[in-house]
């Protein structure tokens, strides 16, 4: 375990190591969104329903800021991109804590689900910018790892935080987040290609990009299609899978227990299967991925005890490890260089989207049909989501791979070094 961990921390530039401290704090600060909910209807007093719109509100601010947030990428850089959203999420967290009138929990509700999703394409688009194309998946893979660890944390600490003070935890998020402003002020340089750059990738060349060319980019919108399949599927985990356990006469605490597979095999096992999957065919491994997801749903059909939960958790748990590296990676593939922040943005919306979906077509699938036929369904979708990336990855041209690399492959190990020491 100690070799894979060096192995897959070695060789990556220093300026990735500051942007995935800063995901990293970030993550271990996000208590708001974990109780929201409990907070407005226990706390606040509001019905459920009210509470349950206030975070759909949450979450159209997050289909709309990963698509602005991409767009300020682009124009205005990643850096100043990070800091303008991550300095309005600080002020809208802490505000959140302190207004009271229903109107304006909602409007600023939706602030905080724009301003704080605004930061995910710049830095999807930033790392792609430092990382050579030879380590993108694994540094990905990192992000991605430090993403869970912090929320594993926060999701505690959300809990020991609400027994003292709710409005703490709008205070701690708030000072985290700006704390993670503050590192990328003093950190991390400017990593955004000049326009003047002879790098080009597939789906636009040099020329530029906006936001009709990714809509006509017909390649990536299908991997934006498959992206909201799949995140639908995943979505279940913690929308409907707690709903059908409780139906079953399993506890909160019963799916605490469970659920919790999830956060310990990715803070586990995801580095080392990083180690494992980084140099394979991408399209053998979104098809794996998607598969393990739709039958690792699909199995909870026939789970009856705490310990087949589990293990349903397990399945889909791995194909959730194996695709979010792997996916993103082909995100910069079909990305051009000079598009990166708008085409993370469009990827970025299609988890947004799905999660405000996800939680309405599960909770009619139960009512109207069963949760048999919910998680029959996913497994459909797994299916349908694996065949499409079967298909949407074959024929990629090979020019592409090479493109990928970007201007921090082009350049020298010195310029490199130069660039990212800032």
């Amino acid at each position: 375990m100690g070799s894979a961990l060096r192995e897959s921390v070695r060789g990556l530039p220093r300026a990735f190591w500051w942007l995935w401290t800063s995901t990293l704090v970030n993550r271990l600060g996000a208590f708001v969104a974990t109780f929201m909910a409990i907070y407005l209807t226990l706390e606040s007093g509001y019905s459920a329903s009210y509470a349950g719109f206030v975070v759909a509100l949450h979450g159209l601010g997050g289909v709309v800021g990963s698509v602005g947030g991409g767009v300020l990428a682009d124009r205005l850089g990643r850096r100043p991109t990070l800091l303008l959203s991550q300095g309005a999420t600080a002020a809208t967290v802490t505000l959140l804590g302190f207004v009271q009138q229903p109107a304006a929990i909602a409007a600023v509700a939706f602030a905080v689900g724009a301003t704080s999703n605004a930061s995910r394409p710049a830095v999807q688009a930033m790392m792609a910018d430092l990382v050579p194309e030879r380590d993108r998946v694994r540094a990905f893979s990192l992000n991605y790892w430090a993403i869970n660890l912090g929320f594993a944390v926060s999701a505690t600490g959300a809990g020991f935080l609400a027994e003292y003070s709710y409005r703490a935890g709008f205070l701690v998020e708030g000072a985290m987040t700006l704390l993670c402003a503050v590192l990328v002020f003093v950190k991390l340089p400017e990593s955004r290609p000049p326009h003047g750059s002879q790098a080009k990738n597939a789906g636009g060349g040099g020329s530029e990009v906006g936001l009709r060319t990714v809509a006509r980019d017909r390649r990536f919108m299908g991997m934006v299609g498959l992206s909201f399949l799949i995140s639908l599927v995943f979505c279940q985990g913690g929308l409907t899978l707690p709903v059908a356990m409780g139906a079953d006469g399993f506890t909160s605490s019963d799916y605490g227990l469970v659920v919790a597979a999830n956060g310990v095999l990715i803070v586990a096992l995801q580095i080392p299967l990083t180690r494992a999957i980084e140099h394979r065919d991408p399209r053998r491994l979104l098809i794996v991925s998607a598969l393990l997801a739709g039958y690792g749903f699909g199995l909870t059909a026939f789970a009856g005890s705490l310990v087949v939960y589990a293990l349903t958790v397990c399945v889909w748990t791995v194909g959730e490890m194996i695709n979010a590296p792997t996916q993103a990676g082909l995100v910069v593939r079909l990305s051009p260089v000079h598009g990166r922040g708008r085409y993370q943005g469009v990827y970025s919306m299609s988890w947004s989207v799905a999660a405000l979906v996800a939680p309405l077509l599960g909770g009619w699938a139960i009512d109207a049909f069963g949760a048999g036929w919910l998680w029959a369904a996913c497994a459909v979708l797994g299916t349908v989501a694996a065949v499409g990336y079967g298909l949407l990855v074959r024929g990629l041209p090979a020019s592409a791979r090479a493109a990928e690399a970007g201007p921090a492959d082009a350049e020298s190990e010195s310029e490199r070094a130069a660039s990212v020491k800032g």
